[in-house]
């Protein structure tokens, strides 16, 4: 497989509708929103999801979720001394491997350690790997400021035989009402090149942006309150890229068509054009 040879700039466009696409857990789980009253989602939020879609695929994937591990690992360390080349320069002080070496051998094995990086340290070890990434992801954020709801909910039935209660306050939910939110990243081939990310993998990951929210369904996020409406891909011809990844993300803006949206058609999406780079849209999935 052909290590990437061309830079890539992507963005996505997702609706947002009665749900809470990230919350924060300093703010009692609301929905994230910027001084602006805009919404947001993390780039850790959005890796998390990539991750999830990639294991679907069948992908090795180093940090897993606790509740979609794949493999019976229960932490990270166990995850990386499954490897015998970590294994034993993880836990040997005379282990002559080297870190370039560790790194390589982890990005060959794991797709989101040569796609996002990775740091290796653990308890124990004198040994610590930082892994760069050639995937970057920007913080999502809506295009206008977004309306959050919060509703108290109740339990119907005693938690245990001795309590009498009844129906009691169980707790608070909160929500975007509508929001429509513009996500924007990119690949480098320089540390493309050191991570072993191929063409192959950026194709991995384009589809994941497509059917980001697929098997992703919770009480905060209910079956198709979360859809991807567009990804935009553009490829570059050259390793360097023949335009800045700023200046290409400038390229797509949305405006309002009513003062008040309440779906995605409610929104003019305009997409600007540089010359000799070509564009790739896609509809979700």
């Amino acid at each position: 497989m052909a290590v990437l040879d061309h830079k890539i700039d992507f963005a996505a466009i997702i609706s947002v509708t009665k749900a809470n696409p990230n919350g924060d857990p300093l703010n009692g789980n609301r929905p994230r929103q910027n001084y602006d009253g805009k919404g947001e989602m993390s780039d850790v939020c959005i890796k998390r999801k990539i991750r999830n879609r990639l294991q679907d695929m069948g992908d090795s994937i180093f940090v897993q979720s606790q509740d979609r591990t794949d493999d019976g690992f229960q932490s990270l360390r166990d995850r990386a001394d499954s490897n015998e080349t970590l294994k034993k320069a993880l836990g040997d002080k005379k282990s002559k491997i080297t870190s370039d070496e560790f790194a390589s051998v982890a990005c060959s094995e794991w797709v989101d350690v040569r796609s996002f990086g990775q740091v290796f340290a653990f308890k124990g070890s004198e040994l610590s790997v930082g892994v760069r990434g050639p995937v970057s992801i920007q913080t999502a954020v809506s295009v206008d400021p977004v309306d959050v709801t919060s509703m108290q909910i109740t339990k119907s039935v005693n938690s245990t035989t001795s309590d009498t209660k009844g129906s009691d306050t169980m707790g608070m939910k909160h929500f975007v009402e509508f929001g429509v939110y513009v996500l924007k990243g990119s690949i480098n081939t320089q540390l493309a090149e050191k991570t072993g990310f191929t063409n192959e993998d950026a194709e991995k990951i384009k589809m994941a942006l497509q059917t980001l929210f697929a098997n992703d369904v919770s009480s905060a996020r209910p079956d198709g309150s979360m859809e991807v409406n567009k990804v935009y891909w553009w490829d570059h011809t050259s390793k360097l890229g023949q335009y800045s990844s700023a200046k290409v993300h400038r390229l797509l803006s949305l405006e309002k068509k009513t003062e008040h949206p309440a779906s995605f058609e409610d929104y003019a999406v305009a997409l600007g054009s540089l010359d000799n780079l070509n564009v790739e849209i896609l509809d979700g999935l």
